[in-house]
């Protein structure tokens, strides 16, 4: 979520890594930032944040929301994983070569008999 960069950041040592927070973990903050108990200012420094990071925490759990809400009932979307993905692409490929075969083939054929259509 923070910048990694030295050059951007006065506290920031060359050696500091990025921090990855979890879904939970960006809830909470979505949650305590949308409370107005504290400031959020408050929220970000405690967090180690920026406002922008807030701000794409908030895109986020709309866009979510969103998603969650637009689905429809008793339907789940999935992801397909990536091999799977892959196997449907090359099948999707050798069965467009065969009938580009095909097709040439049917020209031949079709110019063999003076270019005879089949509704005879």
């Amino acid at each position: 979520m923070t910048n990694t960069n030295p050059s951007e950041g006065p506290n920031k040592s060359p050696t500091q890594k990025r921090r990855y927070l979890s879904a939970e973990k960006k809830f909470q903050i979505y949650l305590e930032a949308q409370s107005g108990d504290k400031p959020v200012g408050e929220l970000l420094r405690r967090e180690g944040l920026y406002s922008t990071d807030l701000a794409r925490i908030r895109q986020q759990v709309k866009e979510g929301a969103l998603q969650r809400l637009g689905a429809k009932h008793g339907k789940k979307q999935g992801q397909v994983d990536p091999e799977a993905y892959d196997a449907i692409k090359r099948e999707l490929q050798d069965k467009e070569r065969a009938m580009a075969d095909q097709s040439v083939e049917l020209a031949i054929l079709r110019k063999k008999t003076n270019g005879g259509s089949w509704d005879r």
